[in-house]
């Protein structure tokens, strides 16, 4: 049968509650050390490519670097997953979002956005792992969430006002005074990861400390979910299956 955003397949208190809420916070998936080794490994490919790709600019990088793709497929991740998601389940996409702090005057914020709305699929489901590479807090902007966001479906988008948006389109979902009220912020130490739902409702503030804030999202869809349009880069994406089995090979799997 298939997915809808609104009917995860997994089961369990995680399916029942991320089916409410729209998301599961504070996933512990690397011990201090594992995620000591992990932001030392991040460092050298930020010194190798600069903070200005740093920032933004490393999609899909589990393609060319091993530690990535070991991070999309960490047991502790595919479990947490397929709680929510069902057995049978591709990684989409990786990328990698970094605020540096030290009082830039064209401070980076992520508008308030659904992740599915310009990604070209259909059914329009997915889950994002958000892994914190480094410790995110209120401070350095972890990321923010309206609970319960997602149940609409997917909201009509217009273009952020305020500059220094880090979205790929500069995209921005209006929201209600109510739901402003409503978020919730979801600090994560390093090595603990958020997941949440295509359609929910999330961004995050500027980063106020002299800290960097990064982290590593991790993009999954069910296998019944096909491509109907090209995503907001213009190309196609490159899934691989990573839990269970493609019963509809609607993919041409990388």
């Amino acid at each position: 049968m298939p997915h809808s955003p609104l009917t995860p397949a997994g089961r369990g208190d995680n399916a029942v509650s991320f089916a409410k809420d729209g998301f599961l916070a504070a996933l512990p998936v690397l011990t201090p050390d594992q995620a000591s080794r992990v932001r030392e490994q991040f460092d050298v490919l930020e010194a190798q490519v600069g903070r200005e790709t740093a920032q933004i600019g490393l999609l899909d990088r589990h393609l060319t670097e091993s530690f990535i793709y070991e991070l999309a497929v960490h047991p502790k991740v595919l479990e947490a997953v397929e709680s929510v998601l069902g057995p049978d389940f591709f990684l989409l996409a990786t990328h990698f979002f970094c605020k540096y702090g030290e009082g830039d005057s064209a401070a980076k914020f992520v508008a308030w956005h659904q992740d599915v709305t310009y990604w070209g699929l259909e059914p329009p489901v997915a889950v994002t792992v958000w892994l914190a590479i480094d410790d995110a807090d209120e401070e350095n902007g972890c990321m923010r969430v309206i609970p319960g966001s997602h149940a609409a479906g997917i909201r009509e988008h217009g273009t952020a006002e305020q500059a220094g948006n880090l979205l790929s389109i500069n995209q921005e979902v209006p929201v209600t005074e109510a739901e402003e009220a409503s978020a919730v912020s979801l600090p994560l130490p390093a090595g603990f990861a958020s997941l949440h739902e295509g359609c929910l409702i999330h961004g995050s503030l500027p980063n106020a400390s002299t800290r960097r804030r990064c982290g590593l999202t991790l993009r999954y869809i069910p296998t019944d979910v096909h491509q109907s349009t090209l995503n907001s880069h213009g190309k196609r994406w490159k899934p691989i299956l990573v839990h269970g089995t493609d019963r509809y090979r609607h993919w041409i799997e990388e």
